[in-house]
């Protein structure tokens, strides 16, 4: 479709440019034009539009990007909560985890990704399992979906995580894969090794799980005498990119390896809150110029899918950790959860609103109470900004989401779905 949005202000989130008011051009799936107020609508090439949206001086600004989740772990929110991360994970995550289907995991794709779209997320950087179903129910839904490999010495092998990586990475625009594998504590050295060799073959970047807990940290100390993120390095699984999930208990040399190799931090302050992992140092990666992101984390651990939440807190945490006010302004932590988890998930065309670039755009309804008074809208969004603010979630050039309704997703189907598969689940196992 060929959609143009007149009549809009526009934060595009390039460097150095504010918010301005003018028009934006959509034709097919990419932007093909931005049009500050004041310079003039061209008088040749215009489309013919399929619809013009007057966007009332709204807000258009880039999609959030959530750069780690395990989006069909969303049948377990509020199951188990209240509980250290091992229990947690072995006494409850893991146990349900092994009833799942494919078809369980296709539907409750469906049902995350209708969450992610009530709160201006246009892609995602998921790890779980059965990533052909994934890969499916996001290209069904119109999303946009990275996928990590999630090995570990549970299920999958190397082998595997190369087939993922020639098939998800050449099915579908919507559709791309980076070698991963669950975390150094539930994962051999030799499949971590197998990793390392398919990043050296195919010069790819590679993400895991990575000193989520003080715990963690302290055995791999006792196994390799070495923190996580040395070990990783050690093994070569660095050498070509990537980076971690979580990276709450990282040491300076953790750090120094971060930025010499050029890796990506995924904070997840919610997740990490809740189940008392600790606060990661963000006022220290960004000083140090280490590319930063934002991830909600799974729904059994977080429990919302609510890239909101995630920006307030990266900003409250970081001022609570360094015991400053000042710390992790507001224009850092948007840009973390747009052009940084871009970067992260390498979505190079989908960071910022220009000429070219992929049409995933998000409206932010700046009459909202919340909104309100003007005084400095991008610290409005991250610090009074909720989902009711999300007027309208694009992707690829399509709208998914606006006004409170879906637009391709029976939205009352997914949920008695998503209901259903938990209700079976409970039977099985007789709770």
């Amino acid at each position: 479709m060929n959609i143009r949005f007149y009549n809009a202000r526009i934060l595009s989130m390039k460097e150095e440019e504010p918010i301005f008011e003018g028009e934006l051009w959509v034709e097919g799936d990419r932007i093909s034009k931005v049009i500050p107020k004041g310079d003039g609508t061209p008088v040749n090439g215009i489309p013919k539009w399929d619809r013009e949206v007057d966007v009332s001086k709204n807000l258009l600004m880039p999609g959030f990007k959530n750069a780690h989740t395990h989006t069909a772990m969303t049948f377990l929110r509020s199951f188990a909560d209240d509980l250290p991360l091992d229990k947690w994970l072995n006494e409850k995550v893991f146990p349900m985890e092994a009833l799942l289907t494919g078809e369980d995991i296709y539907a409750l794709t469906r049902h995350g990704i209708l969450e992610y779209l009530t709160s201006g997320i246009t892609a995602a950087f998921d790890m779980y399992m059965k990533t052909d179903m994934i890969a499916r129910a996001a290209i069904d839904s119109g999303f946009r979906m990275v996928q990590v490999g999630s090995i570990n010495n549970f299920g999958g092998t190397v082998d595997d995580c190369e087939k993922e990586y020639k098939y998800l990475n050449s099915l579908d625009d919507l559709s791309s894969y980076v070698f991963g594998f669950h975390a150094e504590y539930t994962t051999s050295r030799e499949i971590m090794q197998g990793i390392a060799n398919l990043s050296y073959t195919y010069k790819a970047p590679v993400y895991m799980h990575s000193s989520e807990t003080k715990s963690e940290v302290e055995g791999c100390m006792e196994r390799y005498h070495l923190t996580p993120t040395k070990l990783f390095d050690e093994l070569g699984l660095y050498d070509y990119g990537g980076g971690g999930y979580h990276c709450v208990w990282m040491d300076d040399e953790d750090l120094d390896i971060f930025k010499e190799k050029g890796l990506s931090v995924v904070t997840n302050p919610s997740s990490n809150a809740k189940l008392a992992s600790g606060i990661a140092p963000l006022s220290k990666m960004m000083d140090m110029g280490i590319n930063i992101a934002i991830g909600t984390d799974g729904a059994a651990s977080n429990n919302a899918l609510d890239m909101f939440r995630e920006m307030y807190l990266s900003s409250a945490l970081a001022k609570l950790r360094e015991n400053d006010a000042s710390a992790m302004d507001a224009a850092d932590v948007l840009r973390m959860a747009t052009v940084g988890g871009a970067k992260a998930m390498f979505l190079d065309d989908c960071d910022t609103l220009e000429e070219g670039k992929k049409a995933d755009i998000i409206m932010i309804d700046m009459t909202r109470p919340n909104m309100q008074p003007e005084n400095n809208i991008e610290k409005n969004i991250v610090y009074a900004g909720s989902k009711e603010n999300v007027k309208m979630t694009m992707i690829n050039g399509k709208v998914l989401y606006e006004d409170g309704k879906f637009i391709g997703s029976d939205l009352m189907a997914i949920n008695e779905q998503a209901n259903d598969i938990i209700k079976r689940m409970r039977m099985e196992k007789g709770i």
